[in-house]
């Protein structure tokens, strides 16, 4: 699992294809097993983030009260 190094979307992108494919021929991603298509996405994108230190979700920053 030789992931590229950058925190560009085009990185990313090429991070979870790789992670897919992977998927497609071992059936694990990682030490994980995936059954589905679904599932196997949703992980590889998750991995990909954590790479870059960022997460699918994001929200914006709340203003404290003074």
């Amino acid at each position: 699992m030789a992931l590229r190094k950058g925190s560009s979307w085009l990185v990313v992108s090429s991070n979870i294809k790789t992670l897919v494919d992977e998927w497609k021929e071992d059936g694990f991603i990682g030490t994980s097993h995936p059954l589905t298509k679904k599932k196997a996405i949703k992980q590889a994108v998750a991995i990909a983030l954590g790479n870059i230190g960022s997460s699918r979700t994001t929200s914006p920053r709340k203003r404290k009260a003074t």
